[in-house]
């Protein structure tokens, strides 16, 4: 199966490897197994967002950050590498090699942008109304 080229039956196939081994692995699978209610439909959705952001073909519809955002509670910024860790994995093993690393570089930044959506917090500066003291 190596050597896929980046098209949809590539994708296609990438994306259900990938994450059979995701709903195996030891720490991912379970918060991906309790998320996920229809796998088969979520796997459509996730082939259809690979499409979307690789090839541009506008298939995917949905909202990532709001999907991730409400799992806040289980997901931490180790578990985005674990998951970045498998994607390169397969991918290398799956797909052609320029198709592999320009799915990785893909990924790495879509997993940035999900990690501070999900976890950046800017501290709390009082405005000048508040720093002022009463005399």
């Amino acid at each position: 199966m190596a050597g896929l080229k980046l098209d949809d039956a590539g994708l296609e196939a990438l994306v259900q490897a990938f994450y059979a081994r995701v709903r195996a692995d030891a720490e991912l699978g379970p918060i991906f197994n309790d998320a996920i209610d229809d796998w088969p439909s979520h796997l459509e959705k996730l082939t259809a967002f690979w499409s979307s952001v690789m090839l541009t073909s506008g298939r995917y519809k949905g909202q990532p950050v709001p999907a991730h955002v409400k799992h806040k509670d289980r997901i931490t910024p180790e578990l985005f590498d674990r998951w970045l860790g498998l994607w390169e994995q397969t991918t290398n093993e799956m797909m052609e090699p320029d198709a592999a690393l320009a799915l990785q570089a893909k990924a790495a930044r879509i997993a940035e942008s999900l990690q501070l959506a999900m976890f950046f917090r800017l501290d709390h500066r009082p405005h000048a109304s508040d720093s002022r003291k009463v005399a």
